[in-house]
């Protein structure tokens, strides 16, 4: 047992896992309860994110956490735990419920080090995790306007601005919301129309208000002066 301890170390030491993992495999059973214990648990967590093995690499640093939780490495594991859901975040392009897990995994470690120094480091890449989801939900609301699903726009637009108060692209998204509400009464049928055309008017006037000094006034007025008009001719026929 002692000389895989001491083979299981020195590759490690040497960078060699590949070699040191499957020391470390026998050796977290071998000396459970032990003196050593806390060691190789934590030797062996980190072997496996040596090897870029980010899944177990999680896994048994959050394990030892909860093995070791008066450990001297307590706080480390749990910040490493988070940090190898990180390392799996997918494009923005794929499904991101790996970066709501990351982002849980971020705020479960501030919750349990308030103090800590890794909280600079932990804001950072929770910001860049918000960003991910951000970019997501902006790419999914422009698929659903490219595809002209214009109710399924403005719903992802309100929950964009929900989610993302402080994101750049409000304006923008809000005025995609306003265009979509146009093109939705333009295409509605005769009993809708109205009040759709309604709903527009009331839309481009929350633009205005909000952003009145938009790159897109100029087009916002003219959905307006266009909803102005189809709102005349639609009292007409009722």
């Amino acid at each position: 047992m002692d000389l895989k301890y001491q083979a299981a170390v020195s590759y490690y030491e040497e960078e060699d896992y590949a070699r040191s993992l499957p020391l470390f495999e026998e050796l977290v059973s071998l000396y459970r309860g032990s003196g050593k214990a806390e060691e190789i648990n934590y030797l062996y967590a980190y072997n496996h994110y040596k090897l870029y093995d980010y899944i177990l690499a999680g896994y048994y640093f959050k394990k030892f956490t909860r093995t070791f939780p008066q450990s001297e490495y307590a706080e480390e594991c749990l910040f490493m735990s988070a940090l190898c859901y990180y390392k799996q975040v997918p494009t923005a392009t794929l499904d991101q419920t790996p970066t709501k897990r990351a982002l849980e995994e971020f705020r479960l470690f501030m919750n349990s080090y308030p103090s800590s120094n890794r909280n600079d480091t932990c804001n950072i890449l929770v910001n860049n995790l918000v960003k991910k989801l951000e970019l997501k939900s902006y790419l999914i609301l422009k698929q659903y306007y490219k595809i002209e699903d214009y109710r399924a726009t403005m719903v992802s637009v309100d929950n964009f601005i929900k989610d993302f108060p402080d994101s750049d692209k409000i304006e923008e998204v809000t005025f995609l919301s306003l265009k979509s509400q146009y093109l939705l009464a333009k295409n509605s049928i005769q009993k809708k129309k109205l009040e759709r055309i309604e709903d527009t008017i009331d839309a481009y006037y929350n633009f205005v208000d909000v952003f009145p000094n938009s790159s897109m006034l100029k087009e916002a007025e003219n959905i307006f002066e266009n909803a102005v008009k189809m709102r005349e001719d639609a009292k007409k026929i009722n």
